[in-house]
């Protein structure tokens, strides 16, 4: 089974994942952007902030998301692969920048990955509240200056994204116990594998 934890910055995707590891130990654990060699390269790019064109974003992400398929997903479709983002959030992304057509975006999507999308996408939402918080902790990255309205903005074209990949999307509310969380998280997947 493929699925992704989807969430913008400071949601808690990496602390579930080390979590979820526990859980699946023989899962493949892996992250859009940055998990190939070339992945790696392009991440620094894209968070360094030094593209000015939007559109030369959106494809660097691409670049990265079809190396990712080839090289981790593909190979792994026989285990559990656990993925810190996926397509959802370059749908989300492109959506939100507002350059490139819906259509677009959806096609291209669909050419980078061959249409192989997770099974499950976990979103892990936070209220405007605690993401002002959570932000106020910590050193922001090229992303996270863009500001909080610009996060919850993805956040709602995260599920806007799932939706028109036609993905199953589970929403949970990010604020809640860390333990909490996992366990939600673990109890949905423990059920799809026990109906195959």
């Amino acid at each position: 089974m493929y699925i992704t934890i989807e969430g913008i910055d400071t949601a808690g995707k990496s602390t579930q994942i080390q979590r979820l590891k526990e859980h699946f130990k023989d899962a493949v654990i892996t992250k859009e952007p940055g998990a190939t060699d070339a992945g790696k390269e392009i991440r620094e790019i894209v968070l360094s902030a030094k593209t000015k064109s939007k559109k030369a974003e959106f494809l660097l992400f691409l670049a990265d998301r079809a190396e990712h398929i080839k090289e981790v997903i593909e190979p792994n479709l026989d285990k559990m692969i656990i993925s810190d983002r996926s397509v959802v959030s370059g749908v989300a992304y492109a959506l939100t920048q507002g350059e490139i057509s819906e259509t677009a975006i959806l096609h291209l999507n669909r050419f980078a990955t061959g249409g192989l999308y997770p099974q499950k996408v976990f979103l892990l939402s936070l209220t405007k509240e605690e993401l002002e918080f959570r932000l106020s902790q910590k050193k922001l990255d090229g992303i996270e200056l863009r500001g909080v309205a610009y996060l919850l903005a993805i956040q709602q074209k995260l599920i806007e994204a799932a939706g028109l990949l036609n993905l199953e999307l589970i929403i949970i509310d990010a604020t809640k116990n860390i333990d909490a969380i996992t366990q939600e998280i673990v109890t949905n997947i423990k059920q799809e594998e026990a109906e195959k």
